[in-house]
């Protein structure tokens, strides 16, 4: 179907067709816009022609030590130079990138370590004890350690490990990329938040990547020579593959380790950042930035918003900064955004509120993407679109992940029917667009991530005095959403709330500590299962009140 009679004499060759990649992003750029800035982090400034170089050497100096196409080396790493220059080496090695949380605990750093099977770990000196303590979890060696110092931002090398810059400076500015043989071999494993248990490593591939790289560029109505600040972490979906796509582009990419509103406004102000992606949290930061902190900028900042619905208030709110928002939607499985709230024009006539109501959707589907519905999870049949009835927000297309590394069963009841399964709740209007109405699984968004209130509920029961428990998210200003526990204590057994959340914070990373704890008897069904929705309920009345 779709074919000629006679096909004879038109085939693939190496004339007509190319694995599609992100690395021919960097590869044309040190080309074409050679010498461009295209790395900025404070007085350290790269062109193209240096950046490309310098990813040559890393590629090289990982193959030297050992590293084969098709191992996996990690990162524990900031939004620094380093990490943007991994994205690239790494793949150019043929090996898979694996970009850890650096806010994740060590016993779920080691069992990364462990399930990735990493080689070589990238580790920031800040956070070698967090690679140290991991390793030591370890029934093998575990992954080599390369340090990555940082004098800027004062952590400098403790001579323990190799150091970064000597390893790219022994790499071979001759070494030949090794580019895909084919456009569905892996380029990154990135683990969930680990909402259902164990986090779930998912595979991306390098055609996916490459796609997402040209797609987002539509969405967000960026030209030639974009400057580009990384407030998504790198370690987030590859910082949402933003590192990959801006090479296209000719643009600059800022790289920013502590985010605050202070280093934003400077970054706008000062070194020109026209885009910016991050949480609602950061959209609350610029807003609520005391005004000697605020610089002012002469140009329009286009901002990516996702992670968790921003309230219409705060959109409405920075429109009035110089700031344009739109807001995207996606997971872990999707490359980072995947749906994008699309602005009709229609809408301009709206008054303000009904504005912003409209771009707290989460929207429509990326170019780069095959569809989008909002079904009865089971059935699969859709749900009217009438901005009431509530289903499963179901993807397809090219950016959607490879599947859950070592976990076949977990891939193939997450493609059923032919879809990907988002586990989120939404409802779908009129004009296609989806809203998020709730999470399913009980997942809190804090700050942009997922916390698994099973987690936090098997900490806590693990506490003498607890004897049944259950998490929750409650709102927050700041961070959205943050765990609320509710606790029934054994009777005869005493316990505070603030020893309750110091017991928990010794055991989980600080986003996933719960911010309060009630003691109060849980609401239950007659089989004993613990009314959540109750809960919330609660949360919303105590907080009217």
């Amino acid at each position: 179907m779709g074919w000629l009679a006679d096909e004879t004499g038109l085939e693939k060759c190496a004339a007509n067709y190319a694995p599609l990649t992100p690395l021919s992003h960097l590869k044309r750029a040190a080309e074409v816009f050679s010498g461009h800035e295209a790395l900025v982090y404070h007085n350290h400034r790269l062109t193209y022609a240096e950046y490309a170089e310098r990813v040559t050497r890393l590629a090289a100096a990982l193959a030297a030590m050992g590293v084969r196409p098709g191992d996996v080396v990690a990162t524990l790493l900031p939004n620094v130079p380093a990490h943007a220059e991994a994205h690239f080496a790494v793949p150019a090695c043929g090996a898979v990138l694996n970009t850890i949380n650096i806010r994740l605990d060590v016993d779920t750093v080691a069992y990364i370590f462990g399930h990735g099977g990493a080689k070589v770990v990238l580790c920031d000196t800040q956070f070698l004890p967090l690679a140290e303590a991991a390793k030591e979890r370890m029934e093998g060696a575990g992954p080599e350690i390369v340090e990555c110092s940082d004098h800027a931002a004062g952590f400098p090398a403790t001579g323990r490990y190799p150091d970064y810059e000597e390893v790219v400076r022994r790499g071979d500015p001759g070494f030949a990329w090794i580019m895909p043989e084919d456009e569905w071999e892996s380029i990154a494993l990135n683990y969930t938040s680990g909402t259902t248990g164990r986090p779930k490593g998912v595979v991306y591939h390098h055609r996916g990547a490459y796609l997402n790289t040209m797609g987002q560029p539509i969405s967000w109505r960026m030209t030639l020579y974009p400057r580009y600040l990384t407030i998504v972490p790198l370690f987030h979906c590859n910082g949402w593959c933003h590192t990959w796509m801006i090479p296209a582009l000719g643009g600059t990419v800022v790289c920013c380790r502590d985010i605050s509103a202070e280093a934003i406004y400077n970054a706008i102000a000062y070194d020109g950042v026209t885009h910016l992606a991050g949480a609602p949290i950061v959209l609350n930061m610029i807003v609520n930035a005391d005004e000697q902190i605020r610089r002012p900028f002469d140009h329009t900042v286009e901002v990516f918003t996702a992670g968790a619905p921003p309230a219409p208030a705060t959109l409405h709110a920075i429109g009035k900064l110089g700031f344009h928002v739109t807001q995207v939607y996606g997971l872990t499985e999707t490359y980072g955004p995947a749906t994008e709230s699309t602005w009709n024009h229609a809408w301009d006539r709206l008054a303000d509120e009904d504005k912003t109501a409209k771009k707290a959707r989460q929207g429509v589907p990326m170019p780069f993407m095959d569809g989008q519905y909002v079904a009865e999870p089971e059935s699969m049949a859709p749900v009217p679109r009438d901005g009431q009835v509530q289903g499963e927000i179901m993807m397809r297309g090219n950016g959607v992940m490879k599947g859950y590394y070592k976990n076949p069963e977990a891939t193939v009841q997450s493609f059923r029917g032919g879809w990907f399964h988002s586990g989120d709740l939404a409802v779908q209007h009129r004009d296609s667009h989806v809203q998020i109405a709730d999470r399913a699984k009980d997942i809190i968004i804090s700050g942009g991530e997922n916390v698994s209130s099973v987690e936090v509920e098997g900490v806590l029961m693990h506490h003498p005095a607890v004897l049944l428990c259950a998490v929750v998210a409650r709102e927050d200003e700041k961070w959205g959403e943050v765990p609320c526990a509710f606790v029934e204590l054994k009777p005869g057994a005493s316990a505070t709330e603030q020893e309750l959340i110091a017991f928990c914070r010794e055991r989980l990373a600080g986003f996933k500590t719960p911010k309060a704890v009630l003691f109060d008897e849980l609401p239950k069904t007659s089989t004993g299962k613990i009314q959540k929705f109750e809960l919330r309920r609660r949360l919303k009345e105590t907080a009217a009140a």
